[in-house]
């Protein structure tokens, strides 16, 4: 018995060291353990960009992308159309804007001047017998081809602005090609007219970047976007002239800076009654180096 006894302690003294070396052994050794999983960003795709300047785009279009596009959200009240989040903030540290804000009912009417159909002699002979100021984004296109045109702009008052040399994408550009897209249009507008073209850029199809804004700050200029637009830009798709007004009708708003393409039929045929029902109900046309 005793030796029985003896046999099974032995036994059990086994199995006891045998569990503990186990035990050591994996606490020293661990397995290892699974790698969790590291999602690579989703890369940012921008908005497809229409062939001039547009208008909307859904509230979710990226405000970090490389080239972002120009968009707003309609309201239907007469409100000034909201924008992406930290789109305002982003304006106002490049001295950029789309609205100007009054208590006065002031708005501003913008042209874009990429080349030349026959409509802006007659749109310009609207403003003068309203006596209207608006601003005209040219480009080198029409400079070149409208030397005429340009000096009347420039003789009746109306403000002269950049729409650039080339009508690029500004957001793809290097800072050297930025400036020279810029300052080309410039030149070119002193040598023709004497006088210093407007300080103000709308970028070609409404397309931009953070860094093209600080930029065109940089060389003094504001980046000017809109608040007011539709498809008017293409001359085989013309909405007609009952629908350009009521567009602008239905969506004005004190500070308000409509976009109208010079090379529409149908807003040159409306432009008359748009002003004549704008002063109608209070609003006063005015510039932006006058806000």
């Amino acid at each position: 018995m005793h030796k029985y006894r003896i046999c099974f302690i032995l036994a059990l003294l086994t199995i006891i060291l045998g569990a503990a070396t186990g035990c050591k052994n994996n606490a020293s050794n661990p397995l290892p353990s699974t790698p969790s999983t590291v999602e690579e960003p989703a890369e940012v795709t921008p908005p497809v960009t229409p062939p001039v300047s547009e208008t909307q785009a859904p509230e979710s279009a990226p405000i970090t992308a490389k080239s972002l596009s120009w968009w707003f959200t309609r309201n239907g009240q007469h409100q000034i159309p909201s924008v992406g989040q930290g789109t305002p903030q982003l304006l106002a540290q490049n001295n950029a804007f789309y609205v100007l804000p009054n208590s006065s009912k002031k708005i501003y009417l913008t042209f874009d001047c990429g080349y030349e159909l026959g409509y802006t002699a007659k749109i310009l002979d609207t403003l003068d017998r309203e006596q209207v100021k608006a601003a005209f984004f040219i480009t080198g296109q029409f400079i070149k081809t409208q030397p005429d045109l340009v000096k009347r702009m420039q003789t009746s008052g109306q403000l002269v602005c950049n729409h650039t040399w080339n009508h690029p994408d500004l957001a793809t550009l290097s800072q050297d090609k930025f400036n020279q897209e810029v300052q080309s249009l410039e030149q070119k507008y002193a040598e023709l007219t004497g006088a210093q073209i407007a300080p103000y850029l709308r970028p070609p199809m409404g397309n931009y970047s953070p860094t093209s804004l600080k930029w065109a700050k940089e060389i003094g200029y504001s980046t000017v976007f809109w608040s007011i637009a539709f498809e008017d830009w293409d001359p085989n798709k013309q909405p007609g002239a009952d629908y350009s007004h009521k567009h602008v009708l239905d969506n004005i708003h004190p500070g308000a800076v409509i976009l109208l393409h010079a090379v529409s039929k149908s807003d040159t045929e409306a432009l008359e009654q748009i002003i004549t029902d704008l002063k109608a109900q209070g609003y006063l046309f005015s510039t932006f180096n006058s806000k």
